[in-house]
């Protein structure tokens, strides 16, 4: 198994069910409180987002798309435990008229499966199941 140097994203309060996630780089974004994305959204974005990176590295090599837009949703559920069901990874994808589009078309469907098989990193996590460990460090 090859695995990558560990990844960090860590979380700082800034209210009641408001933080501010930062990662290793530097960047920052809001997570909860008035008008920001919730935890459950994050994970969608992070779902679609990864998933669209692959199929537009993919396709946009052959074609410039006019409409790239990727919808991640589901439902969430609170029987038997908060969670989400149903997700689903939605393409819409228009390229160019001529060859070149052809060429991008042709390899929206292997990619989308490249990507859902063996690419993103996030949604086959999920899948998976991967065993989350809760450190509590008091201090």
């Amino acid at each position: 198994m090859t695995a990558t140097p560990g990844i960090t994203v860590t979380l700082t309060r800034r209210d009641l069910m408001a933080y501010t996630a930062t990662n290793g780089r530097g960047a920052s974004i809001e997570v909860g409180g008035q008008g920001n994305f919730s935890p459950v959204e994050l994970l969608l974005a992070a779902i679609g987002g990864c998933t669209a990176v692959d199929v537009d590295v993919m396709t946009s090599r052959r074609a410039t798309p006019e409409v790239f837009e990727v919808v991640a949703s589901g439902r969430k559920v609170t029987e038997g435990g908060n969670h989400m069901e149903d997700l689903q990874v939605t393409f819409r994808l228009r390229f160019p008229d001529g060859a070149d589009g052809d060429k991008a078309r042709d390899r929206i469907q292997p990619a989308v499966k490249a990507s859902h098989e063996k690419d993103c990193t996030v949604s086959r996590t999920v899948e998976l199941g991967t065993p989350i460990a809760f450190v509590v460090e008091e201090g």
